[in-house]
């Protein structure tokens, strides 16, 4: 991506590569200062600077992140070669609308009551930075692997570039 994109830009060309990543990697720090990452599930939003999350509020997951709200996640679609890492802070939220809008019965095997278990913690994670890596996909990128042991040459292996948002 080029430096001289606008946060709008950005954050769509994000949008593109997350879009279709079922799971996402939430790290938290933990009461002893140990990073903890945990898998969630990744809503069907499209993204816009924020990323929302559902939780319970008897994890320690939860409990870090009203401690702590730094917080990282990352996504990875290794088909295609393609790793978003976004730094943020988290945001416990209570909001039913919100709530309603990112519900799917999928919660149903975490939270026994539904929507209106009172475990259920919606979490907005406001990011502010991003590092992503975009490869060429798995053909080519078998080739230029092939290519660089044979000729002994760096191959194109695709783009890392960082963002501010």
């Amino acid at each position: 991506m080029s430096d001289d994109l606008t946060r709008e830009q950005s954050i769509k060309h994000i949008a593109s590569i997350i879009k279709d990543v079922k799971f996402a990697m939430l790290t938290t720090v933990t009461d002893s200062g140990h990073m903890h990452a945990r898998p969630m599930t990744t809503q069907q939003t499209e993204y816009d600077g924020d990323l929302w999350f559902i939780g319970g509020k008897d994890t320690e997951g939860v409990h870090d992140m009203g401690q702590r709200p730094q917080v990282n996640v990352s996504y990875s679609n290794p088909d295609d070669s393609n790793y978003v890492s976004l730094t943020g802070t988290a945001e416990l939220v209570e909001d039913r609308a919100k709530l309603d809008e990112l519900w799917s019965d999928f919660y149903k095997t975490y939270f026994e009551g539904g929507k209106e278990d009172p475990n259920v913690q919606l979490i907005k994670i406001s990011t502010h930075g991003a590092e992503l890596w975009e490869g060429p996909g798995k053909v080519k990128a078998l080739y230029e692997l092939a290519k660089g042991a044979v000729t002994g040459k760096r191959g194109d292996m695709g783009n890392n570039e960082t963002v501010n948002l």
